[in-house]
């Protein structure tokens, strides 16, 4: 397995502004230095970058200076990660649109996977529609992604109506995307990690991998934390996945290429293993 990481740990996560009054632009976007994230990443000793819909944008009037320095660090951009609220019909098409964007532009800079996350919870609360209406959408986003030779995955995520094991159970039988288990999510959602990717196994086609703490909650580098690691590259491993894995950290109250380096120990002495 090859190992890469998301530049979400310089600078965090935001959503573009102009997507409050313009949804077909609300892209996701680490609010930090690419240029640092990627040094620093490839620096940590990984292979491969994945990064948000939003900081490709960024990058779309000037691309040379994005692949110069993917190419001067030495590392792949493997995937892009992009999300929508999926269950509202009447901007379904203009999500589309920016996922399709998004599609585009990670193809044009040689990733190989798009990962999407989402499917709002309604303030009414959710209903067995909106699981319909989720897994159609990741159907279409399938095919988007297929369309620019990506493989697209969906990943649960807290705050979504996709965080527990049953919810995860009410929505991939009836989707063909990918599944991305993000363990920490995953375990954050009330679910065991491991036995979530053996379920299914057969669906893995992207990985994150980060570290919990219950209370008080937060997510940490890997080995930093309550979850059994061990077991869960052994689940993944079981599964037949012999693929990237992408480490991830949201937030670190440090150095992110400190954050990266721990990681990066911990996950090559399990795979020693």
């Amino acid at each position: 397995m090859r190992l890469g990481y998301c530049s979400i740990t310089w600078g965090g996560v935001v959503g573009h502004p102009t997507g409050v009054t313009s949804v077909k632009d609300l892209f996701y976007l680490t609010h930090g230095d690419m240029r640092r994230a990627v040094t620093d990443i490839a620096a940590a000793g990984y292979e491969g970058v994945e990064m948000f819909d939003g900081n490709l944008v960024d990058f779309a009037d000037r691309p040379q200076e994005l692949t110069d320095l993917l190419d001067g660090a030495g590392v792949q951009l493997v995937s892009v990660y992009a999300g929508a609220n999926f269950i509202y019909p009447d901007i379904l098409p203009d999500e589309l649109h920016r996922i399709r964007r998004s599609a585009e532009l990670a193809a044009s800079f040689g990733a190989e996977r798009l990962v999407v996350g989402g499917g709002a919870r309604r303030a009414a609360g959710t209903t067995a529609d909106d699981y319909a209406r989720l897994a159609e959408s990741l159907d279409l986003v399938a095919d988007i992604a297929e369309s620019h030779g990506l493989a697209a995955s969906y990943h649960p995520h807290v705050s979504t109506i996709v965080e527990s094991p049953d919810e995860l159970d009410r929505l991939l039988p009836n989707t063909r995307i990918g599944f991305c288990p993000d363990v920490a999510h995953l375990a954050a959602g009330g679910g065991d990690a491991a036995t979530v990717i053996r379920t299914y196994g057969d669906r893995i086609s992207h990985v994150h991998l980060k570290d919990l703490r219950r209370d008080p909650f937060a997510f940490l580098p890997l080995g930093q934390g309550e979850l059994d690691l061990p077991g869960i590259v052994a689940a993944i491993r079981d599964s037949g996945y012999d693929s990237w894995l992408m480490v991830e950290l949201d937030e670190y109250d440090g150095d992110p290429r400190a954050a990266a380096e721990l990681s990066r120990d911990h996950l090559r002495d399990l795979l020693a293993v």
